[in-house]
């Protein structure tokens, strides 16, 4: 038999002995759209490790991809990628040119759902016990928060909103935004945000937060922000983290360990200038209450000034009757220390003039006594004396001279 002969024979069984529709479960190794038309790699691993152990094409053709792509997307919120767990209905066919190949003829997305739960829970319980899931929500957005370190697609409708929001803001605050390019859907929105993370980390010294936003692109490819490294990385970046990435149904890892998780790019432009606002009604609140504390201390310090003055007179008279009195007694000190200067000297002199009196040595010669001089000094001690030296004797009345022998 030819070849050919041979694959029609194939073709023939298996159209004759599978003829129904299947549902299957399978990972997606590829999922790819041409044309219209959707093609996928189906895989089933080894549940003890990641090895295929079974392998098939799939493919959905244009008119029935064109309404379960719509639908899928709609209930789950994700696009078909890689890794994602389906169920399928397909039957099987076989060409004689192309090989065999499952056609898909319905998708069931409550599974794809109930496993991308599992996913995201078992990445929400490993944050968990990591201790860092609510890290991020710890950091205190400052009372000035105007240096904002965004990362978003820099084409993105929604980092221009959001800029324009900013700028335009009616209270006319002062934002300073710098964008760090980060691809927003896709598989390699993980590993972008990460590198933009990690830029801004080497600058957090230059920001008050970090903003992710999306929007403008398919809100259904969102499969990214369910990721356990990125989500660690928000969780436990030094600065506090706003996610508005567009996305209206369930939240996704990433808004989950997030500071906070708003809907929309406008939405967290609006959080911040809310913040400005806040700030600015506080410090006006505060000036209020400065300028009416200023108000009554001054009123009351008029009232104090104003019943001092009226007690300065009788002050000043009491004060000046003091001082008076005080001076008078003053000046009578000074005028009385001289006499009592005068009467205490005097008092001295007489007391001088007594004992100069009393030591007065014509008293003694009065009494008998008499006085020999030497050279004009009085002799007290007759070894004193030479022969030859002539001394004078007084008397009470007269005196003689004599030479000593």
């Amino acid at each position: 038999m030819t070849l050919l002969e041979l694959n029609t024979i194939l073709r023939s069984a298996i159209e004759t002995g599978m003829p129904d529709e299947y549902w299957v479960e399978a990972e997606l190794s590829e999922a790819r759209e041409s044309r219209g038309h959707c093609y996928m790699e189906l895989v089933e691993k080894d549940g003890a490790g990641n090895t295929p152990i079974a392998r098939a094409q799939a493919k959905c053709w244009q008119n029935t991809w064109s309404l379960l792509r719509p639908y899928f997307e709609r209930t789950t919120g994700h696009r078909l990628r890689p890794g994602m767990k389906v169920m399928l209905k397909v039957y099987a066919r076989y060409h004689e040119a192309y090989g065999f190949s499952w056609i898909v003829t319905d998708i069931d997305p409550t599974y794809t759902i109930g496993d991308m739960a599992r996913k995201r829970q078992m990445i929400i319980d490993s944050l968990k016990a990591a201790g860092v899931f609510d890290l991020n929500k710890e950091l205190a957005l400052p009372m000035f928060t105007q240096r904002i370190a965004v990362i978003s697609s820099e084409t993105a409708a929604g980092y221009g909103d959001f800029r324009n929001q900013l700028t335009d803001n009616e209270y006319g605050f002062a934002f300073s935004v710098t964008l760090f390019p980060a691809i927003m859907q896709g598989e390699r929105v993980e590993k972008s945000i990460i590198a933009a993370l990690d830029l801004i980390n080497g600058r957090d010294e230059d920001f008050d937060c970090v903003v992710i936003i999306r929007g403008g692109g398919a809100t259904s490819d969102m499969s990214g922000f369910d990721s356990l490294a990125l989500a660690e990385n928000v969780a436990n970046f030094p600065l506090p983290v706003i996610t508005g990435i567009g996305h209206d149904r369930d939240e996704s890892v990433t808004d989950m360990v997030a500071h906070t998780s708003v809907k929309t790019p406008t939405a967290a432009a609006a959080m911040l200038i809310g913040i400005l606002k806040a700030t600015a009604d506080t410090i006006d609140s505060y000036g209020e209450r400065i300028a009416r504390a200023t108000s009554n201390r001054m009123e009351t310090e008029h009232i104090r000034i104003g019943r001092l003055a009226e007690r300065i007179p009788a002050l000043f008279s009491m004060a000046k009757t003091k001082r008076e009195a005080f001076l008078d007694m003053l000046w009578m000190r000074i005028c009385s220390a001289p006499r009592h200067i005068l009467t205490a000297e005097t008092h001295r002199v007489s007391m001088l003039a007594q004992r100069a009196q009393a030591l007065d040595p014509t008293l003694l010669l009065k009494r008998g006594y008499s006085i020999t001089l030497h050279n004009g000094r009085a002799v007290r001690d007759a070894n004193k004396l030479n022969p030859g030296d002539e001394i004078e004797t007084r008397f009470e009345k007269g005196s003689v001279k004599a030479v000593v022998k």
